[in-house]
């Protein structure tokens, strides 16, 4: 009766979705959710963690920290570059990091004799080297498991960026599945039992989470894409073997560094290639106007031996192919912003982390509630590893291979 009043007076009647609808969306959110939850949590954990690698780094080696009152003008790059030529067993320094914040040193990147690749650690004002540095340190470890599971990169990154396609599956069945979501953003979390803690907490954690996992869902889409051969094209550079001359770049690189800063003086710079013996180019990259790029689109490359600028690059100036690439990294890891994005990308991250781990949970703690069983906050995960069926041996073998490859990594095996 209600039902033929609606449509003989005129006024269009919303249908509800079906309920076979929604419980095949449902299912749909649970099965993705659940059958990569492991592998799922390990590439979004590793990745939380590799935004703050290098304060971890930090934590871990004494000669990285610098008493910011120390700390005055600019970086001595030309003096930092001198003084890790002249380090005892260094036979070649090829790169200079800017401090990532005030009390960290300067970063080198320098060879040994035997070809082998370590930091020394400098401060930024007076250019002394202050220690040593393992080339496999925690930025380095979790940036490599993160991103291709320690394999060659083109196995590993198809393999990890894959899951962002999950991730959207996932993103889009949850306004299905998550009825009215826009009202859960201060909904509290319920201490009834072990359940409902979890499923209010996946709700809590997943409304606030939405843009952040769209974001990290589309970012991972375009490494997906880069990985099969869709890169941007390459940007201007100067080729070594268009240069004039012969014999390698002064001892003195001071010339060099005060031509290259000249010709941008609002440049931030972060990163200094320095020259060789069989390379004269000395290139500064770092920050300018344009915003989201990575520090290489914004660069002067010089000639060291005669301290003439060859090459100034704009990231204003990128084609939209080349902006896109170049966006990807400083908005996927939040280092566009310091630590005003730092610590957001960081904490969104473990969010985006605990919505995988509670996905599983809920799932264990439905099965045990129908099994009968108390259900308790310790038992969350008991029945996560039997629901993920045969999918839970690959997720356990790819994670496993890349602690076994991180080991060779870490013992220069190649």
């Amino acid at each position: 009766m209600d039902m033929a009043r609606g449509i003989d007076s005129g006024v269009p009647v919303r249908a509800k979705p079906a309920p076979k609808s929604a419980r095949t969306w449902w299912k749909v959110h649970q099965w993705v959710g659940l059958k990569i939850s492991l592998f799922m949590t390990f590439i979004l954990f590793t990745g939380t963690l590799a935004v703050m690698s290098a304060e971890i780094d930090w934590l871990l080696q004494p000669s990285l920290r610098v008493a910011p009152s120390s700390v005055e003008g600019p970086v001595a790059w030309a003096e930092i570059a001198e003084n890790a030529m002249e380090y005892p067993g260094v036979a070649k320094a090829t790169a200079i990091d800017a401090p990532t914040a005030s009390a960290f040193a300067a970063k080198v990147t320098v060879e040994n004799e035997a070809g082998d690749l370590f930091f020394l650690h400098a401060h930024p004002s007076t250019g002394e080297i202050r220690g040593t540095g393992p080339w496999v340190g925690a930025q380095r470890v979790l940036r490599n498991m993160h991103r291709h599971l320690n394999l060659p990169v083109w196995i590993g990154v198809p393999i990890v960026s894959s899951l962002a396609f999950l991730l959207l599956v996932t993103l889009v069945t949850s306004f299905v599945v998550y009825k009215k979501w826009w009202r859960g953003f201060a909904k509290p979390l319920r201490k009834r039992d072990a359940r409902t803690w979890w499923g209010d907490f996946h709700r809590l954690a997943g409304v606030w989470s939405l843009w952040f996992v769209a974001l990290i869902a589309i970012t991972s889409v375009w490494y997906f894409v880069e990985s099969l051969g869709g890169n941007a094209p390459p940007q201007p550079r100067v080729e070594q073997e268009t240069l004039a001359g012969e014999g390698g770049p002064p001892a003195d690189l001071s010339a060099a560094f005060d031509a290259a800063l000249r010709t941008n003086p609002d440049l931030r710079v972060e990163r200094a290639m320095l020259p060789g013996e069989d390379n004269p180019l000395l290139q500064i990259h770092g920050d300018y106007e344009a915003v989201l790029v990575r520090p290489r689109s914004n660069a002067v490359w010089v000639d060291a031996r005669t301290s003439e600028v060859l090459l100034t690059t704009d990231g204003r100036d990128l084609g939209l192919h080349q902006r896109i690439g170049e966006m990807a990294d400083p908005l996927h890891f939040g280092f566009f912003g310091g630590y005003w994005t730092k610590i957001p990308w960081f904490l969104f991250g473990l969010a985006m982390t605990g919505l995988s781990l509670s996905g599983a949970a809920i799932y264990s703690l439905r099965i045990a509630r129908e099994r009968g069983d108390r259900v308790k906050i310790g038992r969350s995960f008991t029945g996560m590893w039997q629901g993920m069926g045969h999918l839970r041996w690959l997720s356990a073998a790819l994670i496993a291979t890349a602690f076994v490859f991180v080991s060779f990594l870490i013992l220069g095996i190649p």
